[in-house]
């Protein structure tokens, strides 16, 4: 029996269904098109953009969407790369990330260059899924953990961290499960101070949201403390120090990403964990911070470390040096869905950060599918590729700036 007639005979079975698909994801597929979508200003749109989306087009009809943030000087980083695309087959990830990146390296690979990378490298995996009629999760190993357990940054929106931190934990315990939450109270003191010192009476100040945490809910939640790189080593130290007694479940990027021996010698001075790299791009900067024998947790972000290609080979690095990831995901929703795949396909995940606001206002406004989570875990979905499904509305918004190559 020919192919045709094999098509033509049994179309209606699931077997000649597969067929089909497999003999088109077989076929020559080339990129022919990319378009940006962003917006100037969070108030532009009512679902609090600052992010850049960026779509990858096919010969085929298959599109990929991929995202990076903030700001958008990547957008020209994307566009002028296009010409190193066009033609390709999309599906080839690694030998795109790789020709991408050295093209990048000699501009100084960082900053806009690699959110860039970022973002197409997620429109690949996206359009591949889409080509296979898979979800990515399927095609990077499967379901090592099908429920990822989630804590909460608490971005604006109903109360204020610093002033009413239980109100937060009670409504997302109640609601979500969500037994773990990340606030950031010494980040005043280092305004004040210009990241130059830090007093008793600062220290004392921002102690009093953990306090409350601690009186309220006891040991029965985790406390995350970020510091957004605010500290010097000697401020650091003291901070760490006075925080050990309410046993936080890290402190996060104390010290500027980079200064890995300092690092180390924070780590010495204090008996509380240490997690950093969202501000980290590439495998070689996270080889260098897993060396230091430092973190004890790994931190990176999909949309700025080289995107899902780069994320899996620093969470297979991670696993070699016996620790769990821990994935930064405060940015736009596309960021959520690619990670919420790694991490379910991940076998040394810790926890994953998710935002109230986010799944409760933002995203019901600009997606068909916004994830959210339940009994303190998010659960992804088997839609092919990432599954993220953006409202017409919301990409075709009339505050967005966009831009076709």
């Amino acid at each position: 029996m020919t192919r045709r007639t094999f098509l033509s005979r049994g179309l209606a079975t699931p077997a000649a269904a597969a067929y089909a698909r497999a003999a088109a994801s077989a076929a020559a597929m080339k990129i022919t098109r990319i378009e940006t979508v962003w917006w100037k200003s969070r108030d532009d749109a009512p679902f609090w953009p600052h992010w850049t989306w960026v779509k990858i087009d096919t010969d085929a009809g298959i599109s990929g969407i991929g995202e990076t943030y903030p700001r958008n000087a990547n957008e020209a980083a994307i566009h002028g790369v296009f010409s190193m695309l066009k033609g390709h087959d999309p599906r080839d990830i690694e030998r795109l990330w790789a020709d991408l990146y050295r093209s990048f390296d000699y501009q100084i690979a960082g900053g806009a260059e690699m959110r860039a990378l970022s973002a197409i490298d997620l429109a690949l995996w996206d359009l591949l899924g889409k080509s296979l009629n898979a979800p990515v999760y399927r095609l990077i190993g499967g379901k090592a953990n099908p429920r990822v357990r989630l804590y909460n940054t608490c971005f604006p929106y109903k109360y204020d961290f610093n002033r009413e931190p239980e109100k937060i934990m009670r409504e997302l315990i109640e609601t979500r499960g969500i037994r773990a939450i990340k606030i950031w109270p010494f980040d005043g003191a280092a305004q004040r101070s210009r990241n130059q010192y830090i007093t008793e009476r600062d220290i004392a100040q921002a102690l009093e949201p953990v306090k409350k945490l601690r009186d309220t809910f006891g040991f029965e939640i985790e406390i995350a403390i970020e510091f957004h790189a605010n500290w010097n080593l000697p401020s650091a130290i003291r901070i760490a120090q006075a925080l050990e007694p309410y046993r936080p479940m890290w402190l996060e990027d104390m010290l500027m990403p980079g200064n890995f021996d300092q690092y180390h010698e924070l780590a010495s001075a204090t008996r509380l964990p240490l997690i950093a790299g969202e501000r980290m791009a590439g495998k070689m900067q996270f080889e260098r911070f897993l060396a230091s024998r430092t973190p004890k947790y790994v931190m990176f972000d999909v949309t700025w470390c080289g995107g899902l290609t780069e994320g899996r080979k620093i969470a297979a690095m991670a696993d070699a040096n016996e620790l769990p990831i821990a994935p930064h995901t405060a940015g736009g929703p596309l960021l959520f869905y690619a990670t919420t795949h790694l991490t379910t396909a991940s076998p040394n995940v810790w926890i994953q950060e998710s935002c109230q606001r986010f799944y409760e206002r933002d995203w019901p406004a600009m997606l068909e599918n916004p994830l959210a989570p339940k009994d303190g875990a998010i659960e992804i979905g088997d839609d092919p590729g990432f599954g993220m499904k953006i409202k017409p509305e919301a990409w075709n918004h009339a505050a967005a700036v966009r831009q076709v190559s």
